[in-house]
């Protein structure tokens, strides 16, 4: 991909990541009069497939309460040819997944930590 100039070449782009095995995004945004393209994928999977494909690395991760429910957003970003492309993860976790991330695991070795 050389320029992502026009909708096309942006559509394009998507295209050719579901046409080499990657599952569609199931929203995807392109700003009228800028240059963004934004998809949000269904799962972990998925954004680590898309990350990769797009060669975006990871943004930011950020967890904050729903209205009761505990939500994490994970947004990968990279931009090719003046386009700003992000990929999107919303994942409801519950308390039971923050409190994993506090618990030290003993059988991990120090190095893998």
């Amino acid at each position: 991909m050389t320029e992502l100039a026009t909708r096309s070449q942006a559509f394009g782009l998507i295209a050719a990541g579901v046409a080499a095995g990657l599952s569609a995004p199931w929203r995807l945004y392109l700003a009228r009069g800028c240059r963004y393209l934004s998809l949000s994928v269904g799962d972990r999977d998925e954004w680590d497939a898309w990350r990769s494909h797009l060669g975006c690395p990871e943004l930011s991760v950020r967890v904050y309460d729903a209205g009761g429910d505990i939500r994490r957003t994970s947004v990968a970003e990279v931009i090719l040819d003046g386009c700003r492309i992000s990929v999107e993860l919303v994942e409801e976790v519950s308390t039971e997944d923050l409190e994993r991330l506090l618990v030290v695991d003993p059988a991990t070795e120090p190095e893998e930590r």
